[in-house]
């Protein structure tokens, strides 16, 4: 080991800590984020600096962008030159930034996405606005370090005679730091910046007055003032940009959607691209072609629709559904005295005032020097004209212009520098002519200086020249608001025939929770019964509706379960579907009890609900509609009270109600009473008593029933039984009922199920534990009175135990 050299012992932790930070410091400060004063990264200032150093000016010809990329490259910035040539190019995209650094000649990118062509093709020059960036850069303005090779200096910020950090923004990530600053309008931010200078304590709100937000070079609406405020105050904020759209009229009853201004940093080859992709997937009804007219004359994507398709319907699907809206996240992040910053817009304004006053001061420091020393060398030349004989003997005299100046300087009193320019005169100069013009060179020189000194002096003059350098940058570059601003979001509201095509389907829900809708004609080219359910399933419900339809599905256990028809499984009838508790978790036990169709959801009715353990009430559809996570989680429609308790029936009611309630129990009790007894209750609500129970009884079904109607009942044994209404009087809500069957000593009969008869006596059908079923048809058996048992219909032995009671399914006639 070499003497001096010293192994360190350090933990890991240490080593990459220290490492990581100089390193993100680096990053922070040397690149990825742009400084409050200039609004320049540290490769786009070497870049302009580079330039205006070269000539390559607004004023001459263009020149080879590889040869100001290899200038950059090899004198100020030693990273890659794919680095230094992005940033040169986007600089000159007039859609990127609002006011373009750099011209260039040749391909320098797209809107869709193109790269620029490669930097021996294209050429490029500084524009104008570029050199009011670098003005008096020549006059000690800034500070000046030396390049990474010591071998010439570079600026730590530029004079930015405009403010360019507000006016074409900025965007980066960096370690642990990330920036997203969006363009502004000169005039408006120059305005803010004269009315700042005149009162330094102005609010935001008056300063808002003259920025009204960002303008983006792209144009397009602003949304959500709110946003903007917040942005201003915090650095951080969000808002809604939307593309210009108008909606075109053509021939045929059909509409067009012509966009002509888009979001800001939006890939417009992808915009077209995902519209087509919505069109062809047919994810929105009404979207006939989709064409990207841009031309040299401007931006043009026009979007053709069907005959009588909701024009506003669907560019509000588009809006929400593509990137013709986004939402634009500030993030306003900037290094402020070397240390990155959440900046609001005071804080960027007031920070570039401070350093337009430093390069003024700079820079009067530096032409006041310029015009002392050029005061005095005046000075001399006078006095030595007024004695120009005796000069020129001294001169004569002499033996060399070093002996000449040092004569002059001990003869006449001349200071070294008077008597440099004294031996360095041309004798044509010496003319009655000269002395004039430098006297009157010194009266201009005196004010000169005079006025240096005053702005120097005076903060109130300084503020002054800065005012009138803002005056004329702006009369010179001002330009109209592209962007328009909106103060609220508009809340997107899609409806649902915009996505969905009105087609006739069927649906079908099965006892196990298979759910599946199947177009007409896959239903009318199979064989109904061939459903593709498994054994031992059937339908619960299966009905002609239409994709626009609404489906409700309540539990046993309380859930309701909605589906809009279009978002159930699309199969073909021999398939089976989908079962619910893919989406949504039930219980093992848990079963549909009822199902229901509706067109919209904004119905008139009410539910009614009745419970196993003798609760009952209404629910108004109103209480019942979904919320947003209904795809994942079922709704509560009755908070039950035991977990051993469960909804036996549900009905759907519509004004004006003719039926009674019917309710009857598994010990043989039936209860009638009218349907006003039973109040109106919310979903999460369990109700009122709807039957005084006993002995364990419970409530095994209720129907809606009036005098001239017949019901049918089953009983554990097997029995089937008619019993007509009018044998049970209408009495009140809450009481035990009347008996309708003879008890038995031995082995009573228990009532399953019971159901009202339709009109026309309809097949009807018993299920049993054995996934048996048995046709009843009940013309088949005579009315029998209250203490009847009626006839035995089913060998419990061999087919099972009934288990339900209902009309026997029918083919669906298809209209």
């Amino acid at each position: 080991m070499s003497e001096g050299q010293k192994i360190q012992e350090l933990t890991l932790e240490e080593v990459m800590g220290d490492r990581f930070g100089r390193y993100s410091k680096s990053i922070i400060q040397e690149r990825a984020l742009p400084d409050i004063r200039d609004g320049l990264k540290p490769v786009q200032r070497r870049i302009l600096f580079a330039m205006n150093k070269d000539g390559n000016t607004y004023d001459k010809g263009f020149r080879k962008s590889a040869k100001s990329v290899g200038n950059v490259m090899g004198n100020f910035h030693p990273h890659g030159d794919s680095s230094i040539y992005e940033a040169l190019t986007r600089m000159s995209q007039d859609w990127k930034v609002r006011e373009p650094l750099v011209e260039m000649h040749g391909n320098n990118g797209s809107m869709d996405g193109d790269p620029a062509a490669a930097m021996r093709y294209t050429e490029a020059r500084l524009s104008k606005l570029a050199g009011e960036m670098l003005r008096d850069i020549d006059k000690d303005t800034v500070e000046m370090v030396l390049n990474f090779d010591d071998t010439e200096y570079e600026p730590t910020v530029l004079p930015a005679r405009f403010p360019n950090l507000l006016v074409n923004g900025a965007t980066g990530i960096s370690a642990g730091y990330a920036t997203e600053i969006p363009p502004h309008n000169l005039g408006e931010v120059v305005d803010a910046l004269i009315y700042l200078l005149s009162h330094p304590k102005a609010t935001l709100e008056e300063l808002m007055s003259f920025v009204q937000g960002p303008d983006f070079p792209t144009g397009g609406i602003i949304q959500g003032k709110d946003g903007i405020v917040k942005a201003y105050e915090t650095g951080r904020g969000r808002i809604v940009v939307r593309s210009k759209t108008a909606i075109e009229p053509l021939r045929g009853n059909k509409s067009q959607i012509t966009v002509t201004e888009i979001p800001y940093e939006v890939n417009k080859a992808q915009l077209v691209k995902k519209i087509d992709e919505i069109r062809l997937n047919k994810k929105v009804e009404g979207l006939a072609e989709v064409r990207d007219e841009t031309d040299r004359d401007g931006l043009r994507i026009a979007i053709e629709l069907k005959r009588d398709a909701d024009a506003q319907g669907v560019l509000n699907y588009l809006f929400k559904n593509t990137e013709l809206q986004i939402t634009y996240n500030f993030n306003m992040v900037a290094i402020n005295h070397q240390r990155p910053e959440h900046v609001g817009l005071k804080t960027i304004l007031s920070a570039y005032l401070e350093h337009q006053r430093n390069v003024i001061t700079k820079r009067t420091e530096y032409n006041l020097q310029k015009a002392l020393d050029r005061q005095h060398i005046v000075v001399g030349l006078i006095k030595a004209l007024s004695i120009l004989d005796q000069v020129i003997k001294t001169i004569r005299a002499s033996k060399d212009r070093r002996d000449a100046r040092d004569n002059l300087v001990e003869a006449y009193d001349f200071s070294e520098k008077q008597a440099d320019a004294i031996v360095a005169l041309q004798l044509y100069r010496l003319t009655n002519t000269d002395v004039t013009q430098l006297e009157a060179e010194s009266a201009k020189l005196s004010a000169e200086i005079e006025q240096d000194h005053k702005i120097l002096a005076e903060p109130k003059t300084l503020n002054s020249v800065l005012r009138q350098e803002l005056k004329a940058v702006a009369k010179d570059y001002r330009n109209p608001r592209r962007t328009e601003i909106q103060n609220e979001i508009e809340d997107l509201k899609i409806k649902t025939t915009v996505t969905v095509a009105d087609e006739d389907v069927v649906v079908l829900v099965s006892h196990d929770g298979y759910l599946k809708r199947s177009g007409v004609r896959s239903y009318t080219a199979s064989d109904p019964t061939d459903n593709g359910l498994k054994d031992g399933d059937y339908p619960i419900f299966m009905q002609k509706l239409s994709t626009l339809n609404h489906l409700m599905m309540f539990t046993s256990k309380g859930n309701l379960i909605y589906r809009p028809v279009h978002e159930i499984s699309d199969v073909k009838w021999k398939e089976t579907g989908e079962h619910i508790s893919q989406t949504i978790g039930l219980a093992a036990d848990e079963e549909i009890v009822a199902t229901f169709a509706f067109k919209t959801l904004k119905e008139p009715g009410r539910f009614l609900i009745a419970t196993s353990d003798g609760y009952i009430k209404q629910t108004a559809f109103a209480d019942l509609t979904p919320g947003r996570t209904y795809k994942s989680r079922a709704a509560v429609y009755e908070k039950l009270k035991t977990a051993e308790a469960r909804v036996v029936a549900v009905k759907y009611l519509t004004e004006p109600v003719e039926q009674g309630i019917l309710l009857i129990s598994k010990n043989g009790y039936a209860l009638r009473y009218p349907v006003d007894e039973v109040s109106v209750n919310g979903a999460r609500t369990t109700g009122v008593r709807s039957m005084d129970l006993r002995d364990d009884d419970e409530v095994v079904n209720l129907a809606l029933v009036t005098d001239n109607e017949t019901i049918a009942l089953i009983t554990q044994r097997g029995a089937f039984k008619r019993l007509a209404m009018k044998e049970l009087s209408v009495t009140s809500r809450a009481r035990r009922g009347v008996i309708v069957l003879r008890e038995l000593k031995r082995d009573p009969h228990r009532i399953v199920d019971f159901m009202t008869i339709p009109a026309g006596n309809p097949p009807l059908e018993i299920m049993t534990s054995r996934e048996r079923t048995h046709d009843v048809m009940p013309t088949d058996h005579p009315l029998s009175g209250r203490y009847s048992n009626g006839s035995f219909v089913i060998d419990t032995d061999v087919e099972g135990q009934p288990l339900q009671l209902r009309v026997k399914p029918a083919e669906l006639v298809l209209d």
